[in-house]
Order: C-alpha cells, then sequence, then structure tokens
C-alpha cells in the first residue's frame, strides 16, 4: 500500500494542510500513522475528499457528510437524502435561472423606466409570489 504524506495530499487533493488536519480531529477522514510531525494517509483518502468536496459543493454539512461514511472511511451514501438534495438544488436552478432571467430583461429592457415595462413587472410579481409562498427561509443568510 502506497502512503502518502500529508504534503502529497495536500498536493494532489487542493487542500491546505491545515483542512486536513481539521478533517482528521473531526474523524472525517483518517491518518493511518505519523513519519515525525507529518500525518501520513492511506491512498483511499483521496476519494474520500473528493467526495467531500462533492458532498460541500452540494450544500451538506460536514456532520452530514460524515454520515456517509462506515467507521473504517469507505463511503455509505444515503440514496433518500441524496435524492433529497438533488430536489433542493432542482428548485434552486429554477429560482436562479428566474433570477438570470429578470437581470438580463432589466439590462436589455428599451423601457425609459423599469416600472413602466410590464415584462418587468410580471416577472417582479411572479418573483414575489414565489418568496412569499410558504415564507421560504434561507439557511443563516440574509433574504
Amino acid at each position: 500500500m502506497k502512503i502518502l504524506d500529508i504534503g502529497d495530499v495536500a498536493a494532489r487533493s487542493g487542500l491546505a494542510p491545515s483542512a486536513l488536519r481539521y478533517y482528521d480531529d473531526i474523524g472525517l477522514i483518517s491518518a493511518i500513522g505519523r513519519n515525525g510531525l507529518r500525518r501520513q494517509f492511506g491512498p483511499e483518502v483521496l476519494l474520500q475528499l473528493a467526495l467531500i468536496a462533492m458532498g460541500k459543493s452540494a450544500g451538506f454539512t460536514l456532520e452530514e457528510i460524515a454520515g456517509m461514511f462506515t467507521r473504517d472511511g469507505r463511503p455509505d451514501l444515503p440514496r433518500e437524502k441524496l435524492q433529497h438534495k438533488a430536489s433542493q438544488l432542482d428548485r434552486q436552478i429554477g429560482e436562479l435561472a428566474a433570477l438570470r432571467d429578470l437581470l438580463r430583461h432589466v439590462a436589455d429592457c428599451p423601457a425609459p423606466s423599469h416600472l413602466e415595462c410590464p415584462t418587468f413587472r410580471r416577472l417582479i410579481e411572479v418573483s414575489m409570489r414565489r418568496n412569499a409562498k410558504g415564507g421560504r427561509k434561507r439557511s443563516g443568510r440574509a433574504k
């Protein structure tokens, strides 16, 4: 088995050694030993780090991601949670597409005032209705 020094893992994963130490300290990844003060990892850590990065990009917390690995570090991906997250992303993509369309229209609208533009007013009304549905919440972000 090829043992990777923390510097090698950092170079291959693009993560800072401090992030790798943090992930090790919270149990997301596991060092298999040390060479002096430098942590050593097995080659499987690179797959784990790729899955962690994907999970973070998808909006999972580190705690949620930690639950996606068995005690020995193998992936145990919860299909139901992944389906739920994919549905959330679909909704977010729809919202972002609508916002993109609104911004493009505002940028290109020939009306002297956007308030005089019926398309702009319709897009704003749709956006207001969408935001009012269910009192949308965003985790820790200002609306």
